[in-house]
Order: C-alpha cells, then structure tokens, then sequence
C-alpha cells in the first residue's frame, strides 16, 4: 500500500492589481480634477470650474440618487422621474415667491430658512405623488420593463401637461435670495456662494444616505433587498412596504433636487425634469444599479467633465458625457460600483 502523497497547502497571491481594483473608481475624480487643472492650465479658473462641477455633480446626485436605488431594489425602469423634478422645482420655487420678505433680506439665516421652506414643501409634494405614481402607474407593471417605459413616460408627457395647466406655458424666472447672490472672490477665482451651498447640500444628503444604509436597520433590509430580494421575503419581512417606501424617498429626493437645480438655473420649466433624465440615466448606469456611492461619483464625473470640456473645447461638452459613459462601460461593463446585476 503506498502512503499518500504530502500536499501543502498553497494561498493564491492576489496581485497588486486585483487588490487596487475595488478602489480604483474612488481615483477617477482626483485623476479628473488633475487633468482639468492640467488642460486649463490657470489655477483660478481652473478652481472656480472645479466648485462649478461640483455643485453641479451635488445636483444631479440629488436628482439621481432615489432612482439608481429603485432600479437596484424595485427593478422598475422609470422614465417618470423627472416629473418629480419638475414638480418639485415648481412647488419649491412657488414657495420662494410668495416668501419674498424673507428671500430680499440681506441675512444669510432668513434666505437658508426660506430655501428650507421651499425644499420640505417641495419633498412633500413630491412624496405624496411618488405614493399615487407607484400605487396607479408603477405597481401593475412590474416585472414587464416594456410596459414599465411606456406607463412611466406617460404619467411623465401627462405631469408636465398639468404643470403648463396650473402655472402656464411660459417660462418661470427668478432671482436666488439676497445673500445668496453674486460670488466669493479667492486670490482671481470667483465661486458663486450659491454653488458652494450646493456642495454642502450634496455632501450631506450622501452622508445622511450611508448612514442610513450602512448604519439602520431599514437600511440593512434595503441592501439586503437589492443583492436578494427574495430570501429578505423569505426572512419574513414586507418587502413590498420597503419597495413603496423607497420609491417615495427617492421621489422626495427628486423633489429636493428640483428645487436646487431650479435656483442653479434662476429659470423653471414644465420639462426640465424631462431635459435632465439624459444625465440622470448616464449617472445611474456608470454608477452601478443600486449604488449610492457610485452614483455619487458618476455625478461628480458628469459635473467636473462637462465644466472642464466646456471651457477647454466648448464645441466637444456636447458629448463629453456620452463619450465618458462609454468609457467606463468599455472598463466595466456593470458599472463603477455595481450593487447587482443588470436584470
């Protein structure tokens, strides 16, 4: 009888490679602010383009964030969103107007408080028709992504009619509060103190979003949600509860972003919602369905790349987005940071 042979056991050496891969999406926008100051080549325009595309990134992401999570969770294509961006800017701006003592007066405190009224009155209004959206329009197609397209850009074309009914056809132009107006001079850079309130917006709404996924329960059963949905229903718990209240969440955040990409612009439209679902979409499928942090930093991609191209070569910023998407598909097909697999 021969003895068996001696086996050692061997660990596989992950090259350094494989090891930086996770990280890697977490370097695009250094190495894209780097090369922005390296084809600017004027360190103040170059900082006051970068605050610009980050302002901008904070608004999309805004804009962004609630559907990359109902497509990771609810697996519904919804091409309705922007009609909760379009609502909430309307329903935010409308309460700006009428709160013009308080928007006028040159204190930073009474114009935060305004724009605050403004954003929960428009994160409620969007909150409540994200509730009829999902229940009449969203719930009897799911599962059928054709369907999901046509029923969505319905109610879509249908929102922004009754937009034009209630507050007309016409452009709606304002100013942003007193205190808000004009910029801050650095050295020769100026940044808009609007921008820079944006920024801080953004940076909060990621924060408070991965504390509550990372951190809660709720937050625990929605990732779980995402990665398996039916062994979370399996454990018991009401997933489809969890569907509605994400979609509505996500609407409220839509709301929310409305608002801010309204007073970026100092002008609201009945399809503005439908003009920025190109960047919403571009930003939801580079980020990863399902990821918050991959949708933070597709915006942030999209806001610097645009600033940057538009100022180096205007006549290219009209595709530098596109250009990027396929980029980061041709890298990785799934995504930056992709939570689940396309369905």
């Amino acid at each position: 009888m021969t003895a068996a042979p001696e086996h050692a056991p061997t660990l596989a050496q992950i090259s350094l490679r494989d090891r930086l891969s996770p990280y890697a999406p977490l370097l695009l926008v250094p190495l894209l602010t780097v090369a922005g100051f390296v084809a600017v080549q004027n360190p103040a325009s170059w900082l006051t383009l970068t605050v610009s595309g980050l302002a901008m990134g904070m608004m999309i992401f805004l804009m962004a964030s609630g559907l990359t999570l109902v497509f990771g969770l609810m697996d519904v294509i919804n091409f309705g969103h922007g009609a909760f961006v379009s609502v909430g800017a309307f329903v935010g701006i409308s309460v700006l107007l009428t709160l013009g003592h308080l928007t006028n007066a040159p204190s930073l405190g009474l114009n935060l408080l305004a724009i605050l009224a403004a954003v929960l009155a428009a994160m409620a209004a969007t909150a409540s028709m994200g509730w009829a959206f999902e229940r009449v329009i969203v719930r009897p197609v799911y599962g059928n992504h054709l369907s999901q397209i046509l029923v969505t850009m319905g109610g879509l074309i249908i929102t922004e009619q009754l937009i034009i009914v209630l507050w007309g056809p016409e452009e709606i132009y304002f100013t942003r509060p007193e205190a808000l107006k004009g910029a801050l001079t650095f050295g020769d850079a100026a940044i808009e103190k609007y921008r820079l309130v944006a920024v801080v917006v953004g940076l909060s709404v990621f924060a408070a979003m991965r504390f509550v996924l990372r951190r809660t329960k709720i937050g625990l059963i929605v990732r779980a949600g995402v990665q398996n949905g039916e062994m979370v229903a399996a454990l018991g718990y009401r997933l489809r509860l969890v569907f509605i209240g994400v979609f509505i969440a996500g609407s409220a955040l839509a709301g929310l972003g409305g608002v801010m990409w309204g007073l970026y612009q100092e002008v609201i439209t009945a399809h503005m919602g439908n003009q920025a679902m190109i960047l919403i979409f571009i930003v939801v499928i580079i980020g990863g369905l399902g990821s918050v942090e991959g949708c933070f930093i597709g915006a942030l991609l999209i806001g610097l790349l645009q600033n940057y191209v538009a100022f180096v070569e205007p006549k290219l910023a009209l595709i530098s987005n596109i250009a990027l998407m396929v980029a980061i598909l041709m890298w990785r097909p799934m995504g930056m940071i992709p939570v689940v697999k396309a369905k």
